[in-house]
């Protein structure tokens, strides 16, 4: 034991060493959002006011459309993971995307609160301010878990709901690294201002079947949407929310439903869309081989065939 604890101390500055090292080659300060805006933004950007956030948005496509398609992206995305279906879209649909708060260029609630009926409510007030009050909602992972949770709150707002690997039903192999890092005491703390892009690659490399898809810039756009000031605080609050139990409200939903799934899904198992299924009544699935996690994004010429058909 003596002779354990002697070597401890040889190796406790070593370490300690190592470990502030890697935390100084690693540290990446705040994006500030004039950058971004000058990076990501786009002729078809809006900016709404809304709860002390300018939440940024794209209203996109057929202005006549009278009943759109609105897309929720999922944890640490943004509405660019839509680019490929809004183009397929919006040449006969109206195309409302959005960044949730907490991600891309709206970033964080400054009330700091990322539950569930803030995001149902906080998307309500959205719409309404835009003056939609019927459309199709489709949405990804956390985006999804929003939309079917919306789905029971505002039930005659939908005219079909579209979820695609959809968060909500507890997971039989535990919370992907990113979020369970975020999880972690002093861990979390240090993610705030400690963040390896090379964590950032690793996460896109679970959510795409195909790594050769996962490219330096879609790392980098990744990255810097989660450097964003305030964004990786936003992070750590979410991933701190336990709402495990709410599955059990999914059999309560009545709306058509288009059930989308990657079937190499390594985040949110495939198995989770059979549960969704058998939960809901009046449904379609449809998995894709060879896709994963975010499969509109990885393939959005493929998974936007059903779409189409189901909108019309």
């Amino acid at each position: 034991m003596k002779k354990f604890i002697k070597v401890l101390k040889y190796l406790f500055p070593v370490i300690l060493a190592l470990v502030i090292s890697f935390c100084v080659l690693n540290y990446r300060a705040d994006m500030p959002v004039a950058e971004l805006k000058a990076k990501y933004a786009t002729a078809e950007s809006r900016f709404m006011d809304l709860d002390g956030m300018a939440v940024h948005y794209r209203d996109e496509g057929n202005p006549a459309d009278k009943t759109p398609v609105v897309l929720l992206h999922g944890t640490a995305a943004s509405l660019l993971t839509w680019n490929g279906w809004t183009s397929a879209l919006k040449d006969e649909h109206r195309v409302i995307r959005l960044d949730l708060p907490g991600y891309g260029l709206t970033g964080p609630n400054p009330a700091q609160d990322y539950s569930m009926n803030f995001y149902v409510r906080f998307l309500h007030d959205f719409l309404e301010k835009i003056d939609v009050h019927r459309f199709y909602l489709a949405g990804n992972s956390l985006g999804g878990k929003i939309a079917w949770e919306y789905a029971l709150a505002y039930p005659g707002n939908i005219k079909k709901l579209i979820l695609i690997d959809a968060a909500g039903y507890p997971l039989s192999h535990g919370k992907p690294l990113a979020i369970r890092l975020a999880s972690t005491p002093v861990l979390k703390n240090i993610l705030l201002y400690v963040t390896p892009k090379f964590l950032i690659e690793k996460s896109l490399k679970e959510v795409y079947a195909d790594d050769r898809k996962v490219t330096e810039q879609l790392v980098e756009q990744y990255y810097d949407m989660a450097c964003r000031a305030g964004n990786r605080a936003a992070f750590v609050a979410r991933a701190g929310i336990v709402d495990d139990d709410d599955y059990l409200k999914i059999n309560h939903i009545q709306t058509l439903t288009l059930i989308l799934w990657g079937e190499s899904d390594a985040w949110i198992p495939v198995e989770n869309a059979y549960k969704f299924e058998k939960a809901l009544p009046n449904n379609r699935v449809v998995i894709f081989k060879n896709l994963g996690h975010i499969p509109q994004e990885e393939n959005p010429s493929e998974t936007i065939k059903e779409v189409l058909v189901f909108v019309r």
